[in-house]
């Protein structure tokens, strides 16, 4: 009895669950669709009274089903918003469930209602807002209980489906990863950020000339930032923080950390940095990869 019940938990804790949810029009579809490209068997707008049941299922299955993402709608008939219970229930059982929460700003959400002429599922006989500001409180715990949390507001969906792929498929999936964003101030912080840094306290490539209209990701743009005073000591500081912290986050059970670099207008300072700051977590030994959300902006 011992020995069956050791297997039984072998086999759960090897079996990986993604649970998907957020926001209607924040790109569920896009996340589901890219798990399927990574390997998993992705059961789409699931009930949450059945979570407990789709995991078991998964174990018995066994092969292709021992990676499933379950994708939740809060649409369903079924949905109920404690969903950190159905978390907890599923750890009782010796699974580990990681949650995925898409999310996207108010107006971005409404454009992208108003472009598919659609209304939104729980706006009733009100407005579009009003649909959203419902959904965002039935959501407001789930949330809360995410492991990642992606802001799809300045994503199309082929950079959804990368930063996807990028999170879910490799073979050190369960490692810590990290993702040095690079952004502008004056587009807003990423409300994803773990650490936010601030590069603009280096001169502005911008107001010279003949870097104006490159970007971070080039040469020229690149040695101008970094070789100027501070700049390397800025980056080794926070390499050496990041890496300081990465053995606590994983021990927590953190599989997701985003690193945030801002600049003014998130095209110059902060793309050279960001990518400057990655490589350096790269050679420490971290699964660590750059992206640039404002970078095309200007």
């Amino acid at each position: 009895m011992a020995a069956e019940a050791a297997t039984r938990a072998a086999t759960e804790s090897e079996t990986t669950l993604v649970v998907v949810t957020g926001v209607s029009g924040g790109g569920r579809s896009t996340v589901a669709r890219a798990l399927e490209n990574v390997g998993y068997y992705v059961v789409d707008n699931l009930p949450q009274a059945l979570m407990l049941d789709m995991a078991e299922l998964a174990v018995k299955a066994g092969g292709a089903a021992r990676r499933t993402a379950m994708v939740l709608d809060v649409r369903s008939r079924a949905f109920s918003t404690d969903l950190a219970g159905a978390i907890r229930e599923l750890k009782d059982r010796g699974f580990s469930p990681r949650v995925v929460f898409v999310d996207a700003d108010d107006e971005v959400l409404i454009r992208r209602f108003e472009s598919v002429r659609r209304s939104h599922p729980l706006q009733g006989e009100g407005r579009l807002a009003d649909g959203i500001a419902v959904e965002r409180g039935l959501l407001e715990e789930a949330r809360d209980q995410a492991d990642v949390i992606i802001d799809t507001s300045h994503l199309n969906v082929n950079q959804l489906r990368r930063r996807i792929e990028e999170l879910f498929g490799g073979e050190d999936a369960r490692r810590l990863r990290i993702t040095v964003l690079s952004f502008g101030f004056k587009y807003g912080l990423p409300p994803d950020a773990d650490f936010v840094l601030d590069a603009r306290f280096l001169p502005n490539p911008y107001w010279v000339p003949e870097l104006r209209e490159h970007t971070g990701r080039e040469e020229a743009v690149s040695a101008y930032v970094l070789g100027q005073e501070g700049a390397d000591a800025f980056v080794g500081t926070y390499a050496d923080l990041v890496n300081a912290t990465t053995v606590g986050f994983e021990r927590e059970g953190k599989r997701y950390l985003t690193v945030a670099v801002g600049c003014t207008g998130g095209k110059h300072r902060s793309v050279a940095i960001a990518e400057e700051l990655a490589a350096r977590l790269r050679h420490a030994g971290l699964a660590a990869n750059a992206q640039h959300r404002d970078l095309g902006r200007e």
